[in-house]
């Protein structure tokens, strides 16, 4: 069965109600036959990413960058993992107050150096996330779940 990984650093009610919404959507019952994983970014390992047959990630923009939880997280499985995971799909989600840019980079940056390929368009937030872009959320959970069903 193939295995979707969840990596997300969720600090905030808004990060929380994002997190939420990707899971739905990654484990909503007309998605058969894909394991959902989640893992807190100071508790994910490479033996998890290794397992992964794809990844969303989520973080907060933390002064114009990632977290630093997802930071650690890609310190730790980046060698371990960089040749037996390069071309596997991925998605990700930004929460900032004000602004996202910053982290979008960083986390861009590390992916394109693993060879991950990017599955969905990433959902980015700033403020409080509206229902619109809760909904996204639930799209990209739900995108990158079904796309390991073909």
């Amino acid at each position: 069965m193939p295995t979707l990984l969840i990596v997300h650093h969720t600090p905030s009610p808004h990060c929380q109600a994002m997190l939420e919404a990707v899971v739905s959507g990654a484990t909503a019952p007309e998605i058969e036959g894909v394991h959902v994983v989640r893992r807190a970014a100071l508790a994910a390992t490479a033996s998890d990413v290794l397992a992964a047959d794809a990844y969303l990630l989520g973080t907060p923009a933390n002064l114009g960058y990632m977290s630093g939880a997802l930071k650690h997280f890609f310190d730790q499985v980046y060698y371990p993992c960089l040749d037996e995971t390069r071309g596997r799909p991925f998605g990700y989600y930004v929460h900032g107050g004000s602004d996202v840019t910053g982290a979008v980079r960083s986390v861009e940056t590390v992916t394109t150096g693993l060879g991950w390929r990017l599955a969905a368009e990433p959902v980015t937030v700033t403020g409080e996330p509206d229902t619109a872009r809760t909904r996204a959320c639930w799209e990209l959970g739900a995108t990158l779940a079904a796309g390991l069903t073909d």
